[in-house]
């Protein structure tokens, strides 16, 4: 009984000392760390990465078994395995982590200070999703299938080398040709690139996630693929029932309208690159006036 007193103090005295000298670099080392296993946890259950990591904690379970209970040959073949799991969970998780460090490229604190889009760009970035908007009503009601994917920051150079270059002004009439069924290009996905209709007939990689609906078309599956790797913005429109989605980040919003398609791509497209254009301003402004002080 005392040995069992005797721990319970010396442990409330360990956590008295640590209180006491309780630092600010020690708070944010710690915050550092619950945010990384957090984003890490929330990484591995939103991707079909989850699946191998519980294989991994599997292995590492065994490993741990083998060692309690001094199993040699499993020892002996756990240690071959731990001599090359850094490379085997990189090629593994080669296109999470990709994906993971685009949005973290992509991200406000990866472009601070940074403005691609000025006033004039942003003016026809709004007629582009008015075009848009249009072409998918029309679309709709004909029940002609369509794939539009709107290029944000992460480049798409690899996507549109697959299908062919356009480099035309957006316009309704334009968009419902290329996607007019047996004409050569609709099959593909067009790409919208500063404002313009600047590919067509291009392939776009199928979501890997294995717990979609099994009603979704591929259409829809390239949509979330495009949006699982990249930052893109994706308008469908189904050729079964004429419905609109638009696909973002990994998730697939349906049920739009002309109207509503508008304002969600108004929201998702030209809100943020206002924002960016007024971070640059606020910064110049401010580089601006310390030049005048110095005059």
């Amino acid at each position: 009984m005392q040995e069992i007193l005797n721990a319970i103090a010396s442990f409330w005295e360990l956590i008295v000392y640590l209180i006491l000298n309780f630092r600010l670099a020690d708070f944010l080392d710690i915050a550092v760390v619950a945010f990384l296993i957090y984003k890490c946890i929330g990484f591995f259950r939103q991707n079909r990465g989850g699946q191998l990591a519980k294989g991994i904690l599997i292995i590492l379970a065994v490993a741990g078994i083998a060692a309690l209970f001094d199993m040699v040959s499993v020892n002996w073949l756990m240690q071959r395995v731990f001599d090359s799991v850094l490379i085997a969970a990189v090629i593994i998780f080669q296109p999470e982590i990709r994906r993971a460090l685009e949005h973290m490229g992509t991200s406000k604190l990866g472009k601070f200070g940074i403005a691609s889009e000025l006033d004039g760009e942003n003016t026809q970035l709004a007629r582009t999703i008015d075009a848009v908007s249009k072409a998918a009503g029309s679309m709709q009601e004909a029940k002609c299938g369509a794939l539009i994917v709107f290029e944000r920051t992460t480049q798409l150079g690899d996507i549109i080398s697959t299908g062919t270059l356009v480099d035309a002004a957006s316009s309704p009439a334009l968009i419902t040709n290329i996607f007019f069924p047996k004409s050569p290009l609709h099959d593909g996905a067009m790409i919208l690139k500063d404002g313009k209709v600047h590919a067509a007939g291009c392939i776009l990689p199928l979501s890997q996630n294995q717990e979609l609906n099994k009603a979704l078309g591929t259409r829809h599956r390239a949509a979330l693929g495009m949006s699982e790797n990249s930052d893109a913005v994706v308008v469908v429109v189904s050729e079964e029932t004429g419905t609109i989605s638009v696909a973002v980040n990994g998730e697939l919003r349906r049920g739009f309208d002309t109207i509503t398609l508008h304002t969600e791509l108004t929201d998702l497209l030209v809100e943020k690159a206002s924002e960016k254009v007024s971070l640059f301003s606020k910064i110049t402004s401010v580089f601006k006036s310390k030049k005048n002080s110095k005059k």
